[in-house]
């Protein structure tokens, strides 16, 4: 068992700037660098197909930058180099999150044939007024062309939640700049504007969301990858969402391991859901939130004609909705039953509040087997911070678990600690000691609980201030009020309580496994190998092998 540090990492900071960095609104924003010279890149989509071309919009207090693209995979392989590009600085508009930079196109490039599918990482480096280097990143990813793929994984990048969380100019789906106060989150984020800092790399040192230290009595929560990200100038939301922190380990993993994986993204599910046609097994990973009506159409299709869903990923929360040909994503969120368009008039299924929400009348449970309001937190802040860390085991029998040695109540990974930070679950009731879901739980026929950790949505302790929480209730009241109408103590009650699962479930001709965690990737990343094992079992059995 490995032995966790009983304090919190000192990343240097001040206790204000502790404060600043978990409550505090930080993002990047054009001109923040000043006279240091900055330079910055988006691409006009997300994703390509070989011999298609990406546009490149490039500001830069330089007058000229060079270019390298690497694929990120098992391992790195340049394939483009360019040197001497003029660049020049380009005005931004101060609600570009929300409208998009606008910025004049700075250059183009081919995606050659024998590009494979994958995630390239685009280095931009240029020299500031004192010779020395400044440098972004950006990503995109080569989607595969269409036709049988015998025994390959498409694996489906989480780019709807990339958006979601990306910081870059100000305003996200979380905090903003947007509002008569510059204050509110923004209800509608475009896809023409850089990544934020951590989403594209990190170092290998960079804190996770789940806590890594054994707290003291008492211990009020702290928050050490905000704290980091504050500290080293990144992202505030890096650990939240992104290539980085999520869908280039099990990409990786994948890679090493011997399995032959292409990547496409959300979008491409959204406008091309014949991208799945001749896959045995498609697969979600990480922290894969914000979903359209279509995607998941392309999905249930996919598993009911008898393709397999493979989803090691958490929170499946929110419906969204793309305008403007998929450059702008929609999600009120919160404040959907009071603003969002479609309540006053249009398909109000399509509104773009949480997918359990009634008038939605779709919840995540019939694609994947949970819901996200019946999961939620575990190891972060106050809820369950010194809980599992890993899957409790009720169904060690089953096929995911052959040849792990693994009995009925172990933890599966617990020592990579693959259960956090957001967690998907069902309504249950335990019989004979194992559990079930509920007869108004939601969950599919078939289903069969095969894992079950807790996890909260309300920060609950009886020596912790109410001052001191991050998280308080806030969403538990979210989740009382979309489930039963209001947010009182009483419905409260009935949702605080969350649990985290892996499921297996047949699905018309198809079948779906679902470990319900954001978290799973730790695994991965770490080489956890029961983790390891698993995730091979699942692979194996839907391509076949």
């Amino acid at each position: 068992m490995n032995t966790l540090p009983t304090e919190f990492p000192d990343f240097g900071l001040t206790p204000e700037q502790r404060r600043i960095a978990v409550r505090g609104h930080t993002y990047e924003w054009p001109g923040m660098d000043g006279e240091r010279g900055e330079i910055w890149c988006y691409s006009d989509r997300f994703s390509y197909r070989a011999g298609e071309t990406v546009l490149l919009f490039v500001s830069s207090t330089a007058p000229q930058f060079d270019l390298d693209i690497v694929r990120d995979g098992s391992s790195e392989a340049a394939v483009f180099t360019a040197a001497r590009i003029a660049a020049r600085w380009q005005d931004t508009p101060d609600q570009c999150s929300v409208d998009g930079c606008n910025w004049e196109s700075s250059y183009a490039f081919g995606i050659d044939l024998d590009w494979p599918s994958g995630a390239y990482r685009i280095t931009l480096t240029a020299e500031n007024r004192d010779g020395q280097l400044i440098r972004s990143q950006h990503l995109f990813i080569v989607s595969p062309n269409p036709g049988k793929k015998p025994r390959r994984i498409l694996q489906v990048a989480a780019t709807g939640t990339w958006l979601a969380y990306n910081t870059w100019g100000g305003s996200n789906h979380y905090q903003g700049i947007t509002g008569p106060n510059r204050d509110q989150y923004a209800c509608m984020v475009s896809t023409q504007r850089p990544w934020c800092r951590g989403f594209v790399t990190l170092p290998p040192d960079a804190p996770r969301v789940p806590l890594e230290v054994a707290m003291p009595p008492r211990t009020v929560p702290r928050y050490p990858h905000m704290e980091w990200a504050y500290a080293t100038g990144h992202s505030k939301k890096y650990a939240s969402s992104g290539w980085a922190s999520y869908d280039s380990h099990f990409f990786r993993f994948a890679e090493r391991a011997g399995y032959a994986v292409d990547l496409a993204s959300q979008h491409d599910l959204h406008f091309r859901p014949e991208i799945l046609d001749g896959y045995d097994c498609v697969v979600f990973v990480g922290h894969d939130e914000y979903w359209t009506w279509e995607m998941r159409d392309a999905i249930d299709n996919y598993v009911e004609n008898g393709g397999h869903a493979a989803r090691f990923a958490g929170n499946f929360m929110w419906q969204t909705r793309l305008e403007d040909e998929g450059r702008r994503q929609v999600c009120y969120k919160y404040r959907a039953r009071a603003e969002d368009p479609v309540y006053k008039s249009g398909d109000v299924t399509r509104a773009t509040n949480s997918w359990e929400a009634p008038e939605i009348g779709r919840p995540g449970s019939r694609t994947f087997g949970l819901n996200a309001t019946r999961g939620i937190y575990a190891g972060w802040g106050g809820c369950a911070p010194r809980g599992a860390r890993g899957f409790p085991v009720y169904r060690p029998e089953h096929w995911a678990f052959a040849g792990t040695g693994i009995y009925y109540g172990d933890v599966l990974g617990a020592e990579s600690h693959v259960f956090g930070y957001e967690v998907d679950g069902l309504d249950h009731e335990v019989r004979g000691g194992l559990p079930v879901p509920t007869a108004t739980s939601g969950a599919p026929d078939g289903l069969q609980i095969l894992a079950l950790g807790m996890a909260s949505q309300v920060e609950e302790s009886a020596d912790i201030a109410a001052e001191d929480q991050f998280l308080g209730d806030e969403d538990g009241r979210f989740s009382a009020e979309t489930l039963f109408g209001n947010a009182s103590d009483a419905n409260l009650e009935k949702v605080k309580r969350g649990n985290g699962m892996i499921v297996n479930f047949p699905l018309g001709k198809g079948e779906v496994f679902h470990a319900g965690s954001c978290e799973w990737v730790a695994g991965l990343l770490r080489s956890d190998a029961m983790v390891e094992h698993v995730t091979r079992n699942v692979l194996d059995r839907y391509l076949g092998k």
